[in-house]
């Protein structure tokens, strides 16, 4: 059965983003672009991928899973299929579809119990923090790029209130740049 892995970066105290979205003060440093080129090139945009001339069959996933929010800065730089090189589905009520991204009205964890079940690889749910917290019991890995900044607040991990989830650490790897990528399974 496929996986559903949460690969997010979130700051020491667990926000993945300020409470506008944006994520800019997490920054883009070189060794943690590197890793992430190394271990799982298709969680970098399409764009990305062309301009840093990464040209890596996917190793990890095939899809990628997005609430509104998370897809809504690339639609705002007119960009409307970031991740091409992977099956794109956004949540949302309120978007239409566009060439190359499957918008999803339906209720995530029914969606997503199906998409488990159908072959291909794992299954990157890569935000917002409400769409984590209605997804987290499916959440069968947690891969997490904890980055040296505290954010004070914004946008939580997962917005699911209060009902613990536990998690087994895997590994962990200390890069240059301060970031320490955490990698859990479920209990």
């Amino acid at each position: 059965m496929r996986k559903l892995v949460y690969f997010v970066a979130a700051s020491i105290d667990g926000y993945i983003a300020a409470p506008d979205g944006t994520w800019d003060f997490f920054g883009a440093p070189d060794t943690s672009i590197a890793f992430m080129t190394e271990h799982f090139p298709e969680t970098l945009p399409t764009h990305v991928r062309a301009a840093l001339g990464v040209d890596t069959p996917n190793r990890v996933f095939d899809t990628i899973l997005m609430g509104r929010h998370t897809y809504e800065p690339a639609l705002q730089a007119g960009i409307t299929s970031p991740y091409a090189h992977l099956k794109q589905v956004v949540f949302s009520r309120t978007l239409a579809g566009s060439d190359g991204v499957d918008v999803v009205a339906d209720d995530p964890p029914a969606f997503v119990a199906k998409l488990k079940q159908q072959p291909g690889g794992d299954i990157w749910l890569a935000g917002g923090g409400n769409l984590a917290g209605q997804l987290l019991p499916a959440v069968d890995e947690l891969v997490l790029k904890l980055n040296p900044v505290i954010a004070g607040g914004g946008i939580p991990l997962a917005a699911a209130g209060f009902h613990p989830h536990r998690f087994v650490l895997e590994s962990s790897t200390a890069l240059a740049d301060g970031v320490l990528v955490l990698r859990y399974r479920t209990a």
